[in-house]
C-alpha cells in the first residue's frame, strides 16, 4: 500500500482537497446604511422641491370649457368651506384667540386654493402651518371632544392635498409626501403622547388610501393619452406607408407608359438608315445616338424598376386598363349591387396614356370606397372633356337600405391614391361630403401638358 505524500495528506486533513467555497455575501455595515439613507433622504428631498408637471390646471385639455373650469370651481368650494370651519371649530371648540384663528384659517385653508396647477407648493406652505396649529392647541386646555394634533378641517384638508399631489406628481413623490407628513404626525405624537387620540394614525391610513387612489387615476391617464399618441404615430405611419405604396405603383404603371415609346423610338431610330434613301452619314451617326440613348434609358428605367419590386413581387404583366374599360367596371359594380348610372362622352380626344389610367384608377377606387362605405347608394359616374381637360365625376347620395357600411371609420388611405395621380398628370381634385349624406369626388385632369411631371416629396 503507497502512503500518500505528506503535503497531499496535510491537505486532506485540513479540508484543502475539497471544492471551493463561494464566500456568503457580507452583511451590510453601518457606514453602508448610512450612506444609502443619505442617497434616500437626498432623493426624497430633490422629490419634493422639483415638481415634475408644469403648472398647468388639471383638465386644461378637456374639449369643453367647463370641463376646464371644473377644478378652479372645486378648488373654491373646498377652500370656503375649510376656511369658515377651521376658524369655527378654533373659536368655538378650541377657544384660540381670534386674530390667532385667522391667521392659521388662512395658513391651513388659503393654499388650497393652488390645489389645481401646484398642488406640491401647496403642501409646502399647509404641512409647517398645519404642524403649528397643533403646537398652538397645545397651550390650549384640552377638551373631552378635542381631537389632536390634526384637528377634523385639518385632516378633511391634508386628505384633498395628498390626491391633488397624487393627480400630478409621480408615485413616488406623493409616496414622499404622505411619508413627511405621516413622520409629522409621528413626531407631534412623541411630543404629547397623553393628548394624541389617533387622528395622526387616522391620516396616515386615509392618506395612503387617497394617494394610491390619485396614483391609479393618474396612471391611467397617463397610459390612456400614451396610447392616443401611439395611435396617431401608427396611422401617420400607415399613410405614410399608404402613399410610398402608390407611388411605387404609379412608378410602375408609368414604366410600361414610357417604355412603349422609348421602344418605339429606339426601333424608328435603328430602321431609320433602312426606311429613308440618301441619308448621309452624319445622319446615319446621330439615328445611332438617338438609339443608343433611348436604349440606355429603357436600361436604367428597368433598373430602377428593380429597386420598387424589391419586394420580392413580380409586378404587374397585365396591359394596364383605361377608360374604356369603365363600362365594364360599373356592370361589375352593378352587379355588386349598387346602382351606378354611367354617363361617358361618345367621343373623347386622344388620351395620354398617364390620364387614361389616373382617370380608370380614380373612378375604380371610388366606386370601391362607395361599396365600403354607403352600398346600396344611387351613384352616377361622369367623364367628359373640353378639348382641353378631362373632368371625371363620382357623385353618390346616402347609405341605401341594403345593408350596413362594411367600414364605419375609413382612414383616407384611398384618397391619398387619388390625389398622388392627380398631381402626377399636375391636374387638382376636389373631394368632399354633400349636404344630403352623400359624398363627391371631382378630378380635373389635363391633357396637353400631363408628361410635364411635378416631382412630390413624401
Amino acid at each position: 500500500m503507497t502512503t500518500p505524500p505528506p503535503h497531499v495528506e496535510s491537505e486532506a486533513r485540513h479540508g484543502l482537497s475539497e471544492a471551493p467555497r463561494v464566500p456568503s455575501e457580507a452583511p451590510p455595515t453601518v457606514d453602508g446604511l448610512v450612506s444609502a439613507a443619505r442617497r434616500n433622504l437626498r432623493r426624497v428631498v430633490h422629490d419634493l422641491g422639483h415638481p415634475s408637471s408644469p403648472p398647468a390646471p388639471l383638465l386644461a385639455k378637456a374639449p369643453r370649457r367647463w370641463q376646464r373650469l371644473l377644478p378652479h370651481a372645486g378648488v373654491l368650494v373646498l377652500f370656503a368651506i375649510l376656511f369658515s370651519v377651521t376658524i369655527r371649530v378654533l373659536t368655538d371648540d378650541y377657544g384660540v384667540d381670534g386674530g390667532l384663528t385667522g391667521f392659521l384659517a388662512v395658513a391651513q385653508a388659503g393654499p388650497l386654493l393652488m390645489l389645481a396647477h401646484r398642488p406640491l407648493q401647496a403642501w409646502w406652505i399647509i404641512l409647517p402651518a398645519d404642524v403649528l396649529g397643533a403646537l398652538i392647541l397645545l397651550q390650549e386646555p384640552p377638551a373631552s371632544f378635542d381631537v389632536w394634533p390634526w384637528p377634523p378641517p385639518t385632516l378633511l384638508g391634508h386628505l384633498f392635498l395628498l390626491l391633488a399631489v397624487a393627480l400630478r406628481e409621480p408615485l413616488r413623490t406623493a409616496a414622499s409626501v404622505w411619508s413627511v407628513t405621516s413622520v409629522a404626525g409621528l413626531v407631534l405624537h412623541l411630543i404629547a403622547p397623553g393628548r394624541d387620540n389617533g387622528s395622526a394614525v387616522l391620516l396616515s391610513i386615509l392618506g395612503a388610501v387617497f394617494a394610491v387612489l390619485g396614483a391609479v387615476i393618474r396612471e391611467r391617464g397617463v397610459a390612456r393619452q400614451r396610447l392616443v399618441e401611439q395611435e396617431i404615430i401608427s396611422e401617420a405611419e400607415r399613410a405614410r406607408r399608404t402613399l410610398l405604396e402608390e407611388r411605387a405603383r404609379i412608378a410602375r404603371e408609368l414604366h410600361d407608359v414610357v417604355a412603349h415609346h422609348m421602344s418605339v423610338i429606339t426601333v424608328q431610330a435603328d430602321s431609320a438608315p433602312y426606311r429613308v434613301q440618301g441619308l448621309s452619314e452624319e445622319a446615319r451617326e446621330e439615328f445611332g445616338a438617338i438609339a443608343a440613348s433611348a436604349r440606355e434609358s429603357l436600361t436604367e428605367m428597368r433598373r430602377l424598376l428593380a429597386v420598387l419590386r424589391s419586394d420580392g413581387t413580380d409586378g404587374e404583366r397585365a396591359p394596364q386598363p383605361g377608360l374604356d374599360r369603365v363600362q365594364q367596371l360599373v356592370e361589375a359594380t352593378v352587379r355588386a349591387g349598387l346602382p351606378v348610372e354611367l354617363s361617358l362622352a361618345a367621343v373623347l380626344p386622344e388620351l395620354p396614356q398617364a390620364v387614361d389610367l389616373s382617370a380608370y384608377r380614380i373612378v375604380q377606387e371610388a366606386l370601391a370606397n362607395i361599396v365600403r362605405h354607403a352600398p346600396g347608394a344611387r351613384t352616377r359616374v361622369s367623364v367628359t372633356s373640353d378639348g382641353g381637360h378631362l373632368t371625371v365625376l363620382v357623385v353618390n347620395g346616402p347609405a341605401g337600405q341594403a345593408g350596413s357600411p362594411l367600414e364605419t371609420n375609413g382612414t383616407g388611405h384611398g384618397l391619398v391614391g387619388m390625389r398622388e395621380r392627380v398631381r402626377l398628370t399636375g391636374g387638382s381634385l376636389d373631394t368632399g361630403p354633400l349636404p344630403d349624406g352623400g359624398y363627391r369626388v371631382a378630378a380635373r385632369l389635363p391633357l396637353k401638358h400631363s408628361g410635364e411631371l411635378t416631382p412630390t416629396t413624401p
